[in-house]
Order: structure tokens, then sequence, then C-alpha cells
């Protein structure tokens, strides 16, 4: 097999996560092999489990004896999901242990019903973050406007958090300066814990490119249609600048010295979606140190296969910003893209919880009958 995933890593200081989990992968030992292959840590939906969950027989059994126990269909979802939590975690460990807690976590979404409820969100993070009582465990919570102080209480709190769902610049700035916030406020009640807190800011990808494709198709002009496949990219870069400007200076140099780690930014929804695109452009676009790219499972085949290797992240950025500013002049609002594909990000993954409490109280009501 290709050496290509532990390379990431080992000369270019990326850690490929896996963007999937379901039972088998466990039961089989087929993670532990994924992890062997150099793939560092995991991250998990609400669609991921709705397809593992109702794409496979391996929950059967732990679902009838819930429902013999008088699980009702939420709670038979958070037992069934959480097994296979512990089980990646328990793949992980030795990784999470040897790197020093700098990878081999596992993430885990708070319902995405609550995404606009700061309040129950915090509650629901807390909740998982308690019941699941791991090290390696990070809680996903959404990168929305109530989003963020719930993240930032969590790490005030000590808590390793996943922020998901980022689409623009603006929201990444936010995402970031709550990560310090809540590590000063950390500092201050639990300084011994400051260098156990680990957080990633998972910035989409690929559908900033459908989406903003789609506008400058419709604009049809020549030089509208040159920028296809180039925004989501340019819009990374310009991430990583603000990235590498954040965790430098006087403010964060403090929390480093008391032993802080970077929130390291994480790219997501890395799969192509164009097929005229390369099927790994979106890894071997964004390679760069102190970075983490969560692959699905196709992706990673297809970068071990014929993937490039080489730091990318930080070349041609004047090139970067230039396309990035050239969408406005094309009628393209960022911002407006943004909001729409933070509003779809949430429905989609709300849609397939929803979908799956569906699907497991009709059980629940047909065994019970």
């Amino acid at each position: 097999m290709s050496d290509r995933l532990k390379r990431l890593f080992t000369e270019f200081g990326q850690s490929p996560w896996l963007d999937n989990l379901k039972r088998g992968y466990i039961t089989s030992g087929e993670l532990t092999r994924i992890r062997e292959s150099g793939i560092r840590g995991l991250t998990s939906n609400p669609t991921i489990f709705q397809k593992a969950i109702q794409g496979s027989d391996d929950y059967t059994n732990q679902f009838k004896s819930l429902v013999i126990q008088k699980s009702n269909a939420l709670e038979s979802y958070w037992e069934l999901v959480l097994q296979d939590i512990h089980g990646a975690l328990d793949v992980f460990a030795p990784l999470y242990e040897s790197s020093d807690g700098s990878d081999g976590f596992v993430s885990v979404e708070v319902d995405p019903g609550l995404a606009h409820d700061e309040q129950q969100t915090l509650q629901a993070a807390r909740m998982l973050h308690q019941r699941i009582a791991r090290n390696n465990v990070m809680i996903k919570i959404p990168a929305t406007i109530e989003g963020i102080p719930a993240f930032r209480t969590m790490i005030g709190e000590g808590r390793n958090v996943n922020v998901t769902l980022i689409f623009s610049l603006e929201r990444y700035q936010d995402v970031m300066n709550a990560y310090i916030e809540g590590l000063e406020t950390l500092s201050v009640t639990q300084p011994s814990k400051l260098a156990e807190v680990a957080s990633v800011a998972s910035f989409f990808i690929s559908r900033v490119d459908t989406d903003i494709d789609r506008l400058l198709e419709k604009n049809g002009s020549e030089d509208a249609l040159a920028l296809r496949g180039t925004a989501a990219i340019a819009q990374a870069k310009l991430a990583y600048q603000m990235f590498t400007g954040t965790f430098s200076g006087p403010r964060w140099e403090r929390l480093a010295s008391l032993g802080a780690n970077l929130q390291r930014p994480l790219w997501a929804s890395t799969s192509t979606k164009n097929p005229a695109y390369p099927d790994t452009m979106y890894v071997d676009q964004l390679i760069g140190p102190n970075t983490v790219n969560t692959l699905p499972d196709m992706t990673v085949g297809a970068f071990s296969d014929h993937g490039n290797l080489a730091t990318t992240i930080d070349k041609d950025v004047d090139r970067a910003h230039e396309q990035w500013a050239q969408l406005a002049t094309h009628g393209i609002d960022v911002v407006d893209v943004a909001a729409r594909l933070e509003r779809e990000g949430v429905a989609s993954f709300q849609k397939s919880f929803d979908e799956l409490i569906g699907v497991l109280a009709a059980k629940v009501a047909e065994m019970g009958q």
C-alpha cells in the first residue's frame, strides 16, 4: 500500500482524518487497518450515522435489546451511535497517547436541531462530553451565531470541540477569537487543564465551489467561467493566512507559554463533487503544517493511489486574493453564499437526524405490537 497518508503528516505536517464511521469498521478490525495506513483521527455526523444504521444489519441485535429495555427512538439512536463512537475512540486511543494528545480524536455531533439555540446546544454538548468521558473525544458544535458562544464556554470549561459548518472567513475569525477567549478563561480558572484542551475549526470546501460555480455559470461571461473551481481553494488559502496571523503575537504566545494548543483548521467536505475536477483536488491543494483534512473513503483511496505531496496551502496566496476579490465583479455575494450554505448544512444534518429517528420510532412501534 502507498505511504502517502503517512507522509502527509511526517513530511508536511497535515493530519488526514477519516470522514466516516460504521459498526462493521470496528467489528471487522478495518478501522485499525485504516489507522495503521496513516489516518490519524475520525469525524462523524448525523448523515454518516443515518447511512450506517439504515444501511446495515450490524445494529439490529443492539436495537432489539434497547427496545426490550423500553428505550425510545431518541434514546436508542444515542446508544447505537455512542457504541460506535466508543469503539472508534478505543481504536484511536493509542495514537492519542503516542502523539501526546495532538491526534487520535473522534468527533461526534450534538443534535443539529439545536443549532440556533445557544443554551440548548451548550447543555447538549456538555452532557455528551460527560457521557462519553474520554480524553480523545471532540464534541461537534456548528459555527452558527448561537453555536459560537456555546463553543467558547465549552473551551473555557476544558472540553475538546470540533467547530463545524464554517463557510466564511468572517465566521472563521469569530471561531478563532472564541477559542482564544475560552482558553483565556480556562487559564484563570483551571490553568493546569490548558495543555489538555484541543480543538479544530472545520472549514467546508467543496460545497463552496458547487454553489459559486453555479452562480458563475449563471453569469456566463468568459471571465466568470474562468473562475470555476477556484473559489473554495482561494478561500481556504486566505483562511490559512488568518490562522497563522491569529495564532501569533503576544496574546497567543502568552497562552502557548502556558501549554495551550493551536486550534488547527480542518478542511471538511473534501470529496470532489464535480467530475470534471481531479478527485484529489481538495487534498492536493490544501496541504500545509498544523492542518487537518478529513477524507471520505473514496478520497482516502484516491489520494493513497495518486495524490500529490507538496506544501500548497501557503502558495500563490496573492493569486487567491485576486480570485476571491474577482467574484464580486461578477455579481457574487460571498456573504450570501456562506449564509445559504450554513442554512443548507444545518438543514441537511437535521433532516438526516430526524429521518433516522423517525425510522427507529416506527421500528419501536412495530416491535412493541
